[in-house]
Parts: structure tokens; sequence; C-alpha cells
């Protein structure tokens, strides 16, 4: 895997050994399997997290009590080649619902053959975030960010 930072953006691209439509799959209905529970932002501890298949759907946690907090929206649909989805968290952790403050997560899944897949992730326009985005970049960079979630996430394509 490998990890660039630029001036407001964060990009990974690792390989996964799994066929294109597991590998989007997995990111994308299984994100709950993969993303660290302790990264939610809800007031409740994380039951699950959900991603609506769809343009336009929500991005968002439910807590164990049942209570929801939206992480953001699904920008782009298109199976299982790429999502992109607004990242509506500010640089307190908390949701914020202006999406002029949002950043975006972009995700393209590329077949490299029949059983792998590449992925390469921009996190970008992470100045939206106004004062202090360029913590909120630290820490999507940092290992405890993206990195150490794509590395979760890549066993669980891969089926481990």
């Amino acid at each position: 895997m490998t990890m660039q930072t630029a001036e407001t953006a964060v990009r990974h691209e690792l390989v996964v050994n799994a066929p294109i439509e597991r590998a989007f799959n997995v990111f994308t209905e299984g994100y709950q399997t993969w993303n660290p529970p302790e990264h939610h932002i809800g007031e409740a501890d994380i039951e699950t997290s959900v991603m609506e298949p769809r343009e336009g759907g929500r991005w968002y946690e439910i807590g164990v009590d049942g209570s929801q907090c939206d992480w953001g929206r699904v920008l782009a649909w298109e199976p299982p080649n790429r999502v992109v989805l607004a990242w509506m968290i500010s640089t307190q952790w908390k949701h914020d619902p202006d999406p002029a403050r949002a950043s975006e997560v972009e995700v393209r899944f590329t077949a490299v053959d029949d059983g792998t897949t590449r992925v390469e992730l921009e996190h970008r326009h992470l100045d939206r975030h106004g004062e202090g985005w360029e913590g909120m970049s630290a820490a999507v960079a940092s290992p405890g960010g993206w990195p150490g979630s794509l590395e979760v996430y890549k066993e669980r394509a891969e089926g481990r």
C-alpha cells in the first residue's frame, strides 16, 4: 500500500486479492466490518454503520441505543467501479450538516485481473472543513486513519 499527502488531499492505493465486485461490496456494504468502531462520532456506542447504495443516500452510524448519527452523503454510486462520499464531519469530530464544509472521499476500483483489484482512495478538499483542517488531514493520513482501516478492509476483502 502506498500513501501520499497533498496540500488538501490524502491518497492511498492498495491491491486486494479479490474480484472487483467483492472489493466494491466489502468497501460499501461491509463498511461496518472493517471500519474501527472507535471511529464513531455519535453519542452512543456504535452498533453498525450504513452506506445507502444510491446517489443521494445517507452514510451514517446506528448506536447501540438505536440513535442515528450522520457522517455524510453518497455523492456518486457506480458499482463496481467507484463510490464518492461527502465527509460531513467537523474538525471537532462531530456531524456538520453544511455541505459547503464537507470533504470528499472517492474510491475507485479497477480490476487488475479476474482475482485482483486495485483500490485507490482519495480524501480531498480537506481545507473545506475550515480552521483546524490540517489536524484532520494528519489524522486521516496517520496509521490510525485510512492506512490502518484499509489494511483491515484488505483482510476482509480477501476473506481473512
